[in-house]
């Protein structure tokens, strides 16, 4: 049995796992999340997702003992073909959204497991697609003062009041919120990878 260790403070990212029944650790440091433009988009994202991990393992954070399995995530904003990453201001923020408004964008979300033990590390994605409707000026500038989109990719948060600004979802909820929970799953099981969970009532 091995001891999951999440490297990552999101709180949605913790609230997916422990609603999927998972028990883990938190543990995270921080990183630039400049993408490497030198890599294909996926293979930036998983490398984003890659280095938490790696930037976790190598800080010393974890205790020396053995059965240690990181998951690490990131999940980026896309359209058309360039990402949108953390908006660094509320005038940032507002030009995301009217970037965003009426149409479909793609929301990618990497995952990175790392096995202490045997050093081995799987790199996988998934893709979920959002569309929002059409946006007045008023909603946009109300939202991007509400603070609520400053510290997500893309500038907005689903599973918060940006919630109202969506006409369509294609794929994974998870995905779109943080974590691919289902992903994760399917990774462990084929990797062989047994992790400490909880009884779901």
């Amino acid at each position: 049995m091995q001891q999951l260790v999440l490297a990552s403070q999101s709180p949605r990212r913790r609230e997916l796992l422990e609603r999927a029944g998972f028990e883990f650790l938190v543990a995270s440091v921080q990183i630039s999340e400049i993408p490497n433009e030198n890599l294909n988009l996926e293979e930036q994202i998983r490398q984003l997702a890659q280095d938490k991990a790696k930037a976790l393992i190598e800080s010393g954070k974890l205790p020396k003992k053995q059965g240690f399995l990181v998951l690490a995530s990131d999940t980026v904003v896309v359209l058309d073909g360039r990402i949108l990453g953390k908006p660094d201001s509320v005038s940032v923020n507002e030009v995301y959204l009217r970037q965003l408004s009426g149409r479909k964008h793609s929301v990618i979300t990497s995952i990175c497991l790392w096995d202490l033990d045997s050093g081995r590390v799987v790199l996988d994605h998934d893709v979920a697609y959002v569309t929002f409707r059409q946006l007045s000026e008023d909603e946009i500038h109300a939202y991007a003062v509400s603070g609520e989109g400053l510290d997500k990719a893309g500038g907005y948060g689903i599973q918060g009041m940006a919630g109202a600004f969506v006409a369509n979802v294609s794929g994974s909820m998870d995905t779109i919120v943080g974590l691919p929970v289902a992903l994760v799953e399917r990774v462990l099981k084929e990797n062989g990878w047994n992790v400490s969970r909880r009884k779901l009532p």
